[in-house]
């Protein structure tokens, strides 16, 4: 049985000049990807007019949750004790959004609850990723 969670989270877009701008955001988990965590954007959160969404290992939300952690596309770390930012690289830019701790406490307790860590099912993984790589050759 396929299971996924979403949960809608509102954010902070932090711009170059400071401001705090509201972004609406959707915290995504499934068990036929146990290993990853979505956070879709919608359209009018995008600088070009279309969804975002990024992927990044579950274990880096849960590492970053309490200390720095990622390097490269995605770097999470805690702003207080309220706040946890996600920063985002990409060929265009960079995204630094700040959630509320708790709604992504939530999430990965959820999705824990879906499938607990270290129990993940690596074989299927791997077989879906060489299909994928190969396209059933």
């Amino acid at each position: 049985m396929e299971t996924t969670i979403e949960l809608p989270a509102l954010a902070r877009l932090i711009t170059a000049e400071d401001r705090e701008i509201p972004v609406t955001a959707t915290l995504r988990y499934t068990a036929r990807d146990p290993l990853a965590v979505f956070v879709d954007f919608p359209a009018e959160a995008a600088l070009d007019g279309e969804e975002v969404s990024w992927t990044f290992a579950r274990s880096l939300l849960d590492q970053g949750l309490r200390s720095p952690a990622g390097r490269g596309d995605v770097q999470i770390w805690p702003y207080g004790h309220t706040r946890t930012v996600l920063e985002f690289h990409s060929p265009y830019g960079l995204a630094l959004l700040q959630f509320p701790t708790t709604t992504l406490r939530r999430f990965l307790v959820r999705s824990y609850g879906v499938v607990a860590a270290g129990q993940e099912d690596m074989a299927a993984v791997v077989e879906r990723g060489l299909t994928a790589l190969f396209g059933g050759v």
